[in-house]
């Protein structure tokens, strides 16, 4: 609970900005064609989110996708992490361009790794909305037939009881309705310690993404395998 209060102090310093990251940056066919084509791999994941998936301000081996990536390589997965963050973006944003992304890579992903929600906190958006924007997505997902593993938010406790009641209770929600694996907070262990952070104090460094990754490897390592497993069947 301790990473969650200062998480949440966190947030209150930083409730004037438009959300995490940058400019929010569009991706264009040419830039999702080149960056999802990577010959020799057996499996693909796509990285969706927000500027904590994106790399901000990170080496381009540093983010969540190149780290991810060597991790699984490392354990024998030769799977292709598909960088697919964008900073700035709210789950409105994300519902938009989500089929976007599936339809212009170069195969069908066999994992998506979703997490956003952040930016629509830090806006005081309703936790409704962010919950039927998350609904679109995985339902989109689903018709797709393609798996999830889910990465949660925390809203900061200063946003009041209701809010943060509703905001928290989303990814549980959603992931259990959805039968998807769930790393319940993106950040857990990470934003509580200022050497793992940037100098923002709002996203990771290097090595705070590689705190994340040793967390959040195992469960898409095991929903690949799962996946695996289920085409060797068929």
């Amino acid at each position: 609970m301790r990473s969650f209060w200062v998480y949440g102090a966190l947030c209150v310093a930083i409730q004037g900005l438009s959300g995490c990251g940058s400019n929010p940056v569009a991706e264009n066919k040419t830039e999702v064609r080149e960056t999802a084509k990577v010959a020799q791999y057996d499996q693909l994941v796509v990285a969706f989110g927000d500027s904590l998936y994106a790399g901000y301000r990170l080496s381009p081996n540093e983010g969540l996708a190149p780290q991810l990536q060597a991790a699984l390589q490392a354990d024998g997965v030769n799977a292709r992490v598909h960088n697919a963050g964008v900073s700035g973006d709210t789950t409105a944003a994300g519902k938009t361009r989500l089929a976007f992304v599936l339809d212009n890579l170069d195969r069908k992903p066999d994992l998506v790794v979703l997490g956003l929600g952040g930016n629509d906190m830090l806006r005081g958006i309703k936790p409704a909305e962010t919950k039927a924007n998350m609904t679109a997505m995985m339902d989109e997902l689903k018709r797709r037939d393609i798996p999830v593993v889910l990465t949660g938010m925390l809203a900061a406790p200063n946003l009041g009881a209701d809010y943060v009641n509703s905001f928290n209770g989303i990814f549980p929600a959603l992931a259990d309705k959805y039968d998807a694996s769930l790393y319940p907070f993106f950040l857990d262990g990470v934003v509580t310690d200022a050497a793992l952070m940037l100098p923002d104090n709002i996203h990771p460094n290097a090595k705070g993404v590689s705190r994340v990754v040793e967390g959040l490897y195992p469960l898409v390592e095991a929903a690949l395998k799962q996946q695996g497993d289920t085409v060797l069947e068929k």
